[in-house]
């Protein structure tokens, strides 16, 4: 009788078994990992855009707070010089088009700053998730006074006065 070399079924399949309950173990804290990167990224975000916002206010008083796509400029156009109330160029043009023409945000998070009040003189940012539970669990908001705020449910934390109602992050 010859002797046969290689793996047997069953020692495949207790293979196959060890790796399934490996990878059922890490996917999950993977997600995890992902989604609380994405929510930094975004309170990140929401912190750049005050600054540029508090920036923007000083720079042009007479306009206020501007919109999101006027606190940078348009993808893949070159900064105006001197820079214009249309195109400030204070932050990253993927933030300031909020991934746009695909639409796919940033980070997962979907991204709108709007100046309200006469002469512009509020404005409300706001980061949502782009898929509730996958993409983050929070939305985040921030208004002139600079302190993010968030909404754990993740849906749209409304505007400027909703947002003044919110929690602060770090409480």
């Amino acid at each position: 009788m010859r002797k046969q070399k290689g793996f047997s079924l069953i020692e495949l399949l207790i293979v196959v078994a060890i790796i399934l309950i490996i990878a059922a173990i890490a996917i999950p804290n993977l997600l995890r990992a992902r989604m609380a990167a994405n929510e930094s990224s975004a309170v990140s975000s929401i912190r750049t855009i005050n600054t540029a916002e508090v920036t923007y206010q000083s720079t042009y008083p007479t306009a206020g707070y501007g919109a999101l796509l006027s606190l940078g400029n348009a993808l893949g156009a070159a900064c105006p010089n001197p820079p214009t109330t249309a195109a400030a160029c204070l932050i990253d043009p993927v933030l300031a088009n909020n991934g746009q023409p695909a639409g796919g945000g940033k980070s997962g998070y979907a991204f709108v700053a709007t100046a309200s009040g006469t002469g512009n003189v509020q404005y409300v940012a706001t980061a949502i998730p782009m898929v509730v539970n996958q993409t983050g669990n929070r939305s985040f908001c921030s208004v002139e006074d600079a302190v993010v705020r968030f909404l754990a449910s993740g849906a749209d934390p409304g505007a400027h006065d909703a947002c003044m109602a919110l929690n602060p992050l770090n409480q």
